[in-house]
């Protein structure tokens, strides 16, 4: 029951907060002293139940008639916090359980066909358990006109159950304890089946280095900057995809009922295809594999946009922008090792910036999810699109169009292009791995 301004407001402070927590973190971590469970583990076991509490009262509803909003603020920066306390570390054990890049790149694909998996599973938990309790849709006569919009929404209110709120509260709060229960199980198999391995890691550094030195070591790194801006752009083009995909099937295409199935179609694409990605990548290289997978979404994306509303091609579409998706969460993760590596060698008296190295890479993912949102809700709004209403304006139809199309395979192409840059290709790779072996 909050404007949607201050709904903004939260997200948007969470984010900013977000930039700030992230590096730190990473830095935190790789000053961290080697303990009996690992110098990473213990990070991931101390900060799940904190993380787990504070993610249920994000979605409980406090009976205080002010201060919500601050209510929700403190929790969403706390939860934002303690799940970067989980990411970083979970992300950076790819480096510390190997050194074999092989065995590094088929981890890498493991941990991402089960983080789509998961996300396929969030997904349906909270879709099935908050979808059974959602208030039905609006018709749009009702928002004809400015005044007659306000008497509208008064009727609204009005004769709104409140025990449909009701409803929808509880709804939420069960779907958040399921989650969190989820959260909990799997910290629990990744402290127990994962193992550190202390030869593999090469964190303890002889000389401690500041905060701001290490920031200024990795940042000042060619290939680590060209392989970020690459996966900056091609990240939000997919987050735009993923984020507007729903509303886009249920006003421009009019598929309102089959929505949840054409996204669950994106993501258990995705889920299946990975381990082809991880086959090809090894097979043709990891540039190759990025350019050929990625681009694939491109003529489907403008497919759905031009052709007419069409179920069978709707579905076509979802399967291979889910393919699309596989290449672009998997291979810029596979791809930042080898820039460590890379790093390592023109540095070789510099270590412990790992777990740097990856915490701006988790801050990036969360960056363009933040942006793709703001891009969305703004333009939604700028078009005058109707909260809940069972149709919207044609201008909101085109805005949907553009992104989910336009935009998104602008932002592709523009990611190839700084992939082009991209300096680590597979000979490149063979030959870091043998100077690493010969420096060890």
């Amino acid at each position: 029951q909050l404007d949607p301004f201050s709904a903004s407001i939260i997200l948007f402070v969470g984010r900013a907060w977000d930039a700030i927590t992230d590096p730190m973190v990473g830095f935190f971590i790789s000053k961290t002293s080697w303990t009996r469970f690992g110098r990473l583990m213990p990070w991931i076991i101390f900060s799940t139940p904190f993380a787990v509490i504070s993610y249920f009262l994000i979605w409980f509803v406090p009976d205080i008639s002010r201060g919500q909003v601050m209510w929700y603020l403190v929790f969403y920066c706390i939860f934002q916090t303690l799940v970067t306390c989980f990411h970083v570390p979970y992300s950076a054990l790819t480096m510390f359980i190997s050194r074999e890049q092989s065995e590094r790149d088929s981890a890498t694909a493991y941990r991402m066909t089960v983080e789509v998996l998961g996300t396929v599973l969030g997904t349906a938990i909270q879709g099935q358990i908050v979808g059974k309790v959602v208030p039905p849709c609006i018709e749009s006569r009702l928002f004809i006109g400015k005044t007659n919009s306000s008497v509208a929404m008064e009727e609204l209110n009005m004769t709104h159950d409140t025990g449909s709120l009701t409803d929808t509260r509880n709804a939420y709060m069960i779907a958040a304890g399921v989650i969190g229960g989820l959260y909990i199980l799997c910290a629990v198999i990744l402290s127990v089946g994962v193992r550190e391995k202390r030869e593999s890691s090469e964190l303890q550094s002889d000389e401690p280095v500041s905060f701001f030195q290490g920031l200024k070591l990795v940042m000042n790194h060619g290939a680590y900057i060209k392989l970020i801006a690459g996966f900056l752009f091609t990240s939000l083009a997919f987050m735009l995809l993923e984020g507007n995909f729903a509303l886009f099937c249920t006003y421009t295409l009019g598929f309102r009922n089959e929505f949840q199935n054409i996204l669950l179609a994106i993501m258990l694409s995705a889920t299946l295809t990975i381990p082809l990605w991880q086959w090809f990548l090894t097979r043709f290289g990891k540039k190759t594999a990025v350019y050929v997978g990625i681009s694939s979404a491109i003529p489907f994306l403008i497919m759905v946009a031009v052709l007419d509303s069409n179920l069978i091609v709707t579905y076509i579409v979802a399967v291979a922008a889910g393919i699309s998706v596989a290449a672009a969460f998997l291979l810029p993760w596979s791809m930042l090792p080898d820039v460590i590596d890379d790093f390592k060698l023109q540095h070789p008296d510099s270590h412990g910036h790992e777990a740097i190295f990856f915490s701006f890479y988790v801050f990036f993912t969360k960056f363009t999810s933040g942006v793709s949102l703001g891009i969305s809700t703004l333009s939604l709004d700028f078009a005058g699109y109707q909260t809940r209403g069972c149709s919207q304006p044609s201008e909101v139809n085109f805005t949907l169009k553009m992104l989910v199309s336009a935009v998104p395979v602008g932002l592709i192409l523009l990611g190839l292009l700084l992939f082009k840059l991209y300096p680590i290709d597979e000979e490149k790779r063979r030959k870091n791995k043998k100077a690493l072996q010969d420096l060890r």
